[in-house]
């Protein structure tokens, strides 16, 4: 095969954002630290007062790099209990984009994401939900709920208000 025959397939890249939105102020150099792990560089941000939750900070920032970060941050992020974070990762060509939600009371999520943001919910979950719910409407709304994540949007809403006119950091990862 000569070279003129040779296909270079590059790794598809994307960009999203890693909020973390609560953290105890003893918590900010570890959680650089375990973010700039995932993405292979030493990392410094910006950090506010978090206004929902006294004596917590927050911080906004956004990353592009090869499809994966997004779930790399979120894996290094998922063992503190006491931060409350989201991590999001846009889709890219045959790759969905995905939504990563932390809060100390309920734990870890990953939703999947369509190229404008939206959650997809999967036929087979819809139809379980269905099933699961029978004739009972308001079963079948709970269904739904817990299918879009609605229990970590609700306990993350307050503090994704208090993001508005943050500075924002951003992260490029090479490789």
């Amino acid at each position: 095969m000569t070279a003129a025959n040779m296909l270079r397939r590059r790794p598809a890249t994307t960009a999203g954002v890693v909020w973390i939105h609560a953290s105890p102020r003893a918590m900010r150099t570890h959680l650089e630290w375990a973010i700039g792990q995932a993405v292979g560089d030493a990392l410094r941000f910006v950090w506010q007062p978090q206004p929902a939750d006294p004596g917590a900070e927050r911080t906004e920032v956004h990353w592009r790099g090869p499809v994966g970060t997004g779930a790399a941050i979120a894996s290094a992020l998922a063992g503190w209990r006491d931060v409350r974070f989201e991590v999001s990762e846009d889709a890219a060509p045959g790759s969905d984009g995905m939504r990563w939600m932390h809060t100390p009371q309920l734990g870890i999520t990953a939703r999947r994401v369509d190229a404008a943001g939206s959650l997809l919910v999967p036929e087979d979950r819809i139809r379980s939900a269905i099933e699961a719910a029978g004739p009972d409407a308001r079963a079948l709304l709970a269904e739904l709920d817990d299918a879009l994540g609605g229990a970590w949007d609700r306990e993350l809403e307050v503090y994704r208000h208090a993001s508005d006119g943050s500075p924002v950091t951003w992260l490029h990862r090479v490789g």
